[in-house]
């Protein structure tokens, strides 16, 4: 690229990091708080999910459902989760406004206590870094926004790192050449690591996530299997013919991960109904071993989903991504009616179930936690390295913004924004308007000029 190119990727690169770096810094910080959730949760929340009740008396799981949906009016049950030991078995409860309620059950499936699902350290956590804990279409495209732009930052870097040999040895550098080269060093290092991480949080993303999951959903061959885009139905023979035109109430539940919300089953009260112990003991007998959530049917032709997942959300659920599936029980007599494992997934959601935990550091345990923290850390520290160099060649007085450019626009230069933008969507509708307000900067230039 030509001299006035690279002067023009200094100028965007520096007002790009100028306006998106207080939220990169709130999406990195939140991120560090994500990865350690479930360690900062088994401290925090020790009484609830190891403790025990005061009443010793030896209930079967259907029972302590049944108390606490009387304990807890208005709210009805919509999953069950069953964890290994030592965890206690946690009801997820909702009631009419969506408010959500985790109820702990001990080992006599006796209540333990229960806590508000909106203000766990995950969920804050997750609402936080998702959606700045404001959320809105505005708020998460913004969210979005500053991670393709943190892309844009990181690869501009790397150019300007080897097109202006900013890591070249100086005798008796001054304090702004040294500024610059350790912030070009450390971003060297953490660009390939920084821009898997961002790329593997994109599905959770507004724009680029409805993407790729709607790819995902029509081309099952790449990405989610259609039987578990469309779940199979109970055998509606099994309803017993009095109670069969009974409606079913139905609540919302939250999804595993990022706060998405999205209408879930409610618990049916018909008779007719196998029970949670009984389903257990179906669960069982599949091999299916814990841990695992149950979702209940939503309708009377709806199935019990029984499912273990790598990217949950829930402390002490996840599993391997080899040992993740989705299972589907008849509601009446229990049978096993189908079952979609990861080797039925296509490419793309193959990617992304490994992607996922690796994004939320738990793919391979502590390890990938302190890889992904020191890669944050770093990032926090080129953010604030950036600062400090250009504090140190900022004059007193003036902005002391990059030299604008001054010949045209190269080949390279626009085939590498094009593939930017199409590859980030999100990003070239912003680079659009970018360019539309450096046009009218310059007519309106241009036009002062003239009048003089």
């Amino acid at each position: 690229m030509k001299k006035g190119n690279y002067n023009r990727l200094w100028q965007w690169h520096f007002y790009a990091a100028l306006f998106i770096a207080p939220l990169l810094i709130t999406l990195t910080l939140s991120g560090i708080g994500y990865l350690f959730y479930t360690d900062v949760e088994n401290k925090a929340y020790d009484d609830l999910f190891f403790g025990e009740s005061e009443k010793t008396e030896q209930l079967t799981i259907d029972e302590g459902i049944e108390k606490a949906v009387e304990q807890y009016k208005g709210y009805s049950v919509s999953k069950v989760i069953l964890l290994d030991d030592p965890y206690n078995t946690r009801l997820t409860m909702t009631n009419e406004d969506g408010d959500q309620k985790y109820v702990f059950l001990d080992d006599n499936y006796e209540m333990v206590g229960s806590q508000s699902a909106k203000h766990t350290f995950s969920n804050v956590m997750r609402e936080t870094h998702s959606s700045l804990f404001v959320g809105g279409t505005v708020v998460n495209y913004l969210v979005e926004l500053a991670a393709c732009w943190a892309i844009f930052l990181l690869f501009t870097g790397l150019y300007m790192t080897f097109k202006g040999r900013a890591l070249k040895k100086i005798q008796n550098p001054t304090k702004r050449q040294k500024n610059k080269k350790l912030h070009a060093l450390v971003g060297t290092i953490i660009t390939i690591p920084m821009i898997i991480i961002i790329v593997t949080g994109l599905p959770w993303s507004a724009f680029m996530g409805n993407f790729i999951y709607s790819a995902a959903q029509e081309h099952p061959s790449i990405g989610i299997p259609t039987l578990k885009q469309q779940p199979p139905t109970s055998d509606m023979s099994e309803i017993p013919w009095a109670t069969r035109k009974n409606e079913v109430p139905t609540s919302s539940e939250s999804h595993a991960h990022h706060g998405d919300m999205s209408a879930m089953p409610g618990m049916s009260n018909d008779s007719s109904m196998l029970s949670v112990e009984q389903l257990i003991n179906k669960v069982e007998e599949a091999h299916i071993s814990k841990p695992y959530s149950i979702i209940y049917p939503a309708t009377e032709e709806g199935v019990y989903t029984v499912s273990k997942g790598s990217n949950t959300g829930v402390t002490g659920l996840d599993v391997s991504p080899y040992d993740e599936m989705t299972t589907y029980f008849d509601q009446y007599s229990g049978n096993l009616i189908s079952k979609v494992s990861y080797q039925d997934y296509g490419i793309l959601a193959k990617w992304f179930t490994w992607g996922i935990p690796l994004h939320e550091g738990h793919l391979f345990g502590w390890p990938n936690k302190l890889i992904n923290l020191s890669v944050c850390l770093s990032f926090l520290f080129v953010i604030f390295w950036g600062i400090k160099t250009w504090l140190s060649r900022k004059k007193e007085g003036k902005f002391s913004a990059p030299p604008k450019a001054s010949s045209g626009l190269s080949i390279g230069f626009i085939i590498f924004m094009v593939v930017l933008g199409l590859v980030m969507p999100l990003f070239g509708i912003s680079l659009i308007v970018v360019v539309i307000i450096e046009g009218i900067m310059v007519l309106v230039k241009k036009l002062q000029g003239n009048g003089n």
